[in-house]
């Protein structure tokens, strides 16, 4: 069992920085998420490269990086925020080293892509938190509630989340550190140095605009590769944007994720509020949680 270190909690006046590790970013999601940290009392440095643009990406993969770079090895940054996923993430970890984090461990903060960063910091033994990133800090002219519930898990606030039945959960009660992330990113580090053990852990997973038969695939790919026999509970976060073919599949993402895990007797609970939504709510990747799925509706719970 690998063990996990929770950096510090963060204070008003501490350091935030913004970095774009993968997709590009429109600026006025940047310059909206640096108003309203800075609203919550947070000095604010956004990445060199941050709002760069080459193709697809924000920057090269150098750029990216050392934007990454910089933030990782600077002790006066408390915590690391991800502009957004999209895709870019593992051609940017190729360039960095963690001897500076490492003196001076901080949060690091995102989800989708950034799923990347969550197993890698894992394996070394670092909590992170999978929330919300820029596109969604304001509902109107206010703070979300997603940015809300990741305020809370940086500065030490405990996170209790109550949603509702799903007629697809498999009811029971469990605890156990939490791993997990973007469904297709956790697919595709699988037979690399990123990939995690799940054993004896709660799997969070979400995803976006896949096709049915591909989460299928991916689904049947974690059970005969021995990752879903060993958990202590799963968690299934938002399934957005999903497509079919021409030839319908014959299963929804729910039926598709509980054919996978019907032999096993861990609790599964959908409908969790995080992923590619509005709401997207802060989970601590690492750390304890405990989980209660019963027939009137789902607890969370992470100190």
């Amino acid at each position: 069992m690998i063990s996990i270190q929770k950096p510090y909690i963060l204070n008003p006046g501490d350091t935030i920085a913004i970095v774009s590790p993968a997709s590009k970013i429109d600026e006025k999601h940047v310059n909206s998420a640096v108003r309203q940290l800075e609203k919550l009392g947070y000095r604010v440095v956004v990445g060199e490269h941050a709002l760069f643009r080459n193709h697809t990406f924000a920057g090269t993969d150098i750029q990216r990086s050392s934007d990454l770079q910089k933030m990782l090895d600077d002790p006066g940054v408390k915590a690391i925020l991800c502009s957004r996923g999209g895709y870019g993430t593992l051609r940017t970890l190729q360039q960095i080293s963690w001897r500076g984090f490492k003196k001076h461990p901080k949060w690091i903060v995102g989800f989708s892509d950034i799923t990347a960063l969550h197993f890698t910091l894992h394996n070394m033994g670092y909590a992170s938190i999978h929330g919300v990133m820029t596109a969604y800090f304001t509902d109107g002219e206010k703070p979300s509630k997603s940015l809300q519930t990741l305020m809370n898990a940086l500065t030490g606030v405990p996170n209790k989340y109550t949603f509702k039945h799903s007629k697809y959960n498999v009811t029971g009660q469990t605890s156990g550190v939490v791993v997990g992330g973007n469904l297709s990113v956790l697919h595709s580090l699988r037979g690399t140095p990123y990939d995690i053990d799940a054993s004896g852990k709660i799997l969070f997973i979400e995803d976006l605009a896949e096709y049915l038969y591909h989460i299928d695939r991916i689904m049947m790919n974690l059970k005969t590769g021995g990752m879903l026999e060993g958990l202590k509970g799963l968690v299934v976060g938002g399934f957005t944007g999903l497509k079919d073919n021409d030839t319908p599949f014959g299963m929804n993402y729910q039926e598709i994720i509980i054919d996978a895990v019907k032999e096993y007797d861990f609790p599964v609970a959908f409908d969790f509020p995080a992923g590619h939504q509005p709401e997207n709510y802060a989970i601590k990747i690492g750390c304890e949680a405990q989980l209660s799925v019963t027939e009137v509706g789902t607890e969370f719970y992470q100190k």
